[in-house]
């Protein structure tokens, strides 16, 4: 009971601010730096924004990462500059709806749509031929899985990928605890259209949270290809994860996925490991892309 009433009130305050038009806070300096570094290509009329930083010299490998809900690119700004020590190019992007991209509404945002956003930035960077590793965390998991489900099938525009690593996504519904905000959100209850405004964040509006039940009704399409592709895998999860929680979640993806390496980092890290133990995080990594 006592956590219902931390929610209204959570709830309750950005309400407030909403309708006395308090205006959301100034970009920090560092989010300012990450902007300015970035660029946008356009996907069906749309701006996206990404970055491309070339790095180790007298590599060819590429990394893609794909970032999670409800947040950005700027998610991987701890272990940005570790990887363009070890790889060409380090590409990230923000998704439709997300960060400095485009927030079209009404919309109706899905999964497909995002991974053919990824196959869409891979070609405009002259990229379609070049074999790719892709790191994901949360909703990016998921769009990844898509992105892999293509490239078994072999589809057209499909990506090549190298190595796939995944971190703390909902890949497995049955697993998969959202917080009450997502769960309001996604379910389009009476409270959605408030919750929509209040945010102050377009990305909340109807539609963008429903890849959870896209998760669920897709669930044979992205946990098959997980099970049965020969990509490289691997999982680093934070434990400490009250979204996909321990060990539920861990010990079902190692029993279903079989092929996949996992790394478990220490028990106080949780749903982002890239940002709470960036070292863990990259030793994960390194180790995994120096195994095949």
């Amino acid at each position: 009971m006592r956590e219902w009433w931390v929610h209204v009130g959570l709830i309750c305050i950005p309400l407030v601010a909403v309708y006395l038009h308090i205006p959301p806070p100034q970009l920090s300096p560092a989010l300012q730096k990450w902007h300015s570094s970035g660029e946008v290509f356009h996907f069906r009329g749309r701006e996206i924004f990404y970055r491309d930083s070339y790095g180790a010299l007298g590599s060819s490998d590429v990394v893609i990462l794909l970032h999670g809900f409800p947040t950005s690119s700027f998610d991987w700004n701890k272990i940005w500059e570790p990887l363009t020590q070890h790889f060409h190019r380090v590409i990230a992007l923000d998704f439709l709806g997300f960060g400095f991209s485009d927030k079209p509404r009404p919309h109706r945002y899905s999964i497909f749509e995002q991974a053919s956003v990824v196959e869409a930035l891979v070609a405009h960077l002259g990229l379609s031929n070049q074999r790719v590793n892709l790191v994901s965390h949360d909703y990016g998991d998921t769009v990844a899985l898509e992105l892999l489900f293509r490239t078994d099938q072999n589809r057209t525009g499909h990506l090549i990928i190298n190595s796939l690593c995944l971190s703390n996504g909902g890949i497995f519904p049955e697993t998969h605890y959202p917080r009450l905000l997502q769960k309001l959100l996604k379910d389009s209850s009476f409270l959605a259209p408030v919750l929509t405004r209040l945010t102050n964040y377009m990305i909340f509006q109807k539609g963008i949270l429903q890849y959870i039940n896209q998760r669920l009704k897709h669930r044979e399409r992205w946990v098959g290809v997980l099970t049965s592709t020969f990509v490289p895998l691997h999982m680093i999860y934070g434990p400490l994860d009250p979204v996909n929680p321990h060990p539920q979640f861990i010990r079902l993806y190692q029993q279903l996925v079989q092929r996949s390496t996992v790394t478990i980092l220490d028990e106080h890290i949780s749903h982002y490991p890239q940002l709470e133990d960036p070292t863990g995080f990259l030793n994960a990594y390194f180790n995994f892309i120096h195994s095949f």
